[in-house]
């Protein structure tokens, strides 16, 4: 049973009563307790005030320093070690570099690991693995994962959840199979990493799959997995499958209702959508930016454009005190220029703090070409022109515009500016699967017609 912090400083008067403080054994439990309590300042000065200390002492100190966070901390306590570090000192300092994003020492590391060593541990090379993850240094990884000679199910967890946090999810599945091909059992971590990437892929079939897999061998359905298989549901179009997941879960917290609210939203279920948040704001559950833009979004594609006034000023209300980012701005504004009110999207996009990305210039350039107006683009092309985008869609969209009005000479302009610029007109594509086999298609494309 672990013990808490108030506990422990129990323990640590009974220790000094009983003349015990000055126990080498005892000073490196107390630091180590601290350090896991977040305590970081008690256990430094338990350290500071050893007489002796050993590769536990400094690896504990270490470990409370990256586990809190206080990363510059771990590393000046690493460097100033006078004795020789072991696998643990380097895995605490690895787990530090992770979470900080500090590359640089990372491999630093990662050179003293294979200098000072004749033969990396798995543990090592698991926490290098994770390091690299971490800072987005996925070719690392992998080699590291594919020179692992045996495979634990962390090496596993590792770089399949790597892979789906760094958006690749289709390597990730692909690991997946050979993982369980191999007799290698998912534990919760990893099956929720798997129900993500399914629902990045659009994957339904592998995702019920993973989710019977899940029923099949009684694996404790968390919150975590509960609100993976709400948001693979959601995004795989089984919406009435992610409501009957959602209200069978027993705990739900905010990411669990967001996963709910974003698909919804994204089904054109904008009443569904608002009831549910009405739910959750009665729960006591406090919406963050997540939450608002699902729920903008919602309003979007519902038009209902009362309502997204509503919640857009409740969000930056006293209530919730939330600064609107550049995607609620542009989801009012695509909600706005939708229903026609093309004044009060301008007034809303001029008052903005930031400058409109390619999406809100997209719906101002729609707008005015439904409304067939003119003065607005050419403020339009001066914020192209500042942002510098590649988005060939918007200058098509603009000389379309002025195409329509017979005006030859602005739709010369645009093209030379394309051109100018290097900008080119891609096709569109398409995607089908057929057999669990992704097929994709371009104008024109026929080399895919034997699916």
């Amino acid at each position: 049973m672990f013990l808490g912090i108030g506990e422990g400083m129990q323990i640590h008067g009974i220790v000094i009563k009983m003349g015990l403080v000055c126990d080498l054994y005892v000073q490196n439990s107390l630091v180590h307790l601290y350090g896991v309590c977040d305590d970081c300042r008690s256990a430094g000065k338990v350290f500071d005030e050893m007489p002796v200390r050993d590769v536990v002492s400094w690896t504990s100190i270490i470990a409370g320093y990256a586990r809190a966070g206080l990363f510059d901390e771990a590393v000046t306590m690493f460097l100033s070690m006078n004795v020789e570090p072991n696998t643990a000192t380097f895995v605490s300092l690895l787990v530090g570099c992770g979470r900080s994003g500090n590359l640089r020492m990372g491999r630093r590391i990662h050179g003293l690991i294979f200098k000072r060593a004749s033969k990396v541990s798995l543990e090592a090379s698991n926490a290098l693995m994770d390091m690299y993850v971490k800072c987005e240094c996925l070719s690392e990884a992998k080699q590291i994962f594919h020179e692992l000679p045996k495979k634990d199910i962390v090496s596993w967890t590792s770089i399949i959840s790597g892979l789906v946090q760094c958006q690749r999810p289709k390597e990730s599945l692909v690991l997946f199979r050979k993982m369980h091909s191999s007799g290698i059992e998912p534990d919760g971590v990893i099956l929720t990493s798997v129900l993500s990437a399914c629902a990045n892929v659009g994957d339904l079939d592998y995702g019920r799959w993973v989710h019977e897999y899940i029923d099949r061998r009684a694996i404790k359905r968390d919150i975590h997995i509960g609100t993976a298989m709400v948001d693979m549901y959601a995004k795989c179009g089984c919406i009435e499958r992610a409501l009957q997941t959602f209200n069978e879960m027993p705990c739900k917290n905010i990411f669990t209702w967001n996963a709910l609210l974003n698909g919804l939203a994204m089904h054109g279920r904008g009443y569904a959508a608002l009831k549910f948040f009405e739910e959750m704001v009665g729960e006591g559950s406090t919406p963050n930016e997540v939450t608002f833009l699902a729920i903008l979004t919602a309003c979007c594609h519902s038009g209902l454009v009362d309502k997204g006034r509503k919640y857009f000023n409740q969000m930056i209300s006293q209530q919730y005190n939330l600064s609107p980012r550049l995607e609620h701005y542009g989801c009012m504004t695509d909600l706005l220029c939708r229903a026609g009110l093309l004044d009060e999207a301008l007034m809303l996009v001029r008052t903005m703090p930031m400058a409109p990305d390619v999406l809100i210039l997209g719906a101002l350039l729609s707008a005015c070409k439904d409304k067939g107006i003119l003065k607005l683009p050419q403020d339009i092309l001066d914020h192209l022109i500042e942002l510098g985008t590649v988005d060939s869609g918007l200058y098509v969209l603009l000389s379309n515009i002025y195409a329509s009005k017979q005006r030859w000479t602005d739709v010369t302009r645009i093209r030379r500016l394309m051109l100018e610029k290097g900008i080119k007109k891609f096709p569109g594509w398409s995607v089908i699967e057929v057999d669990r086999q992704t097929y994709e298609f371009v104008v024109g494309d026929l080399k895919t017609w034997s699916c």
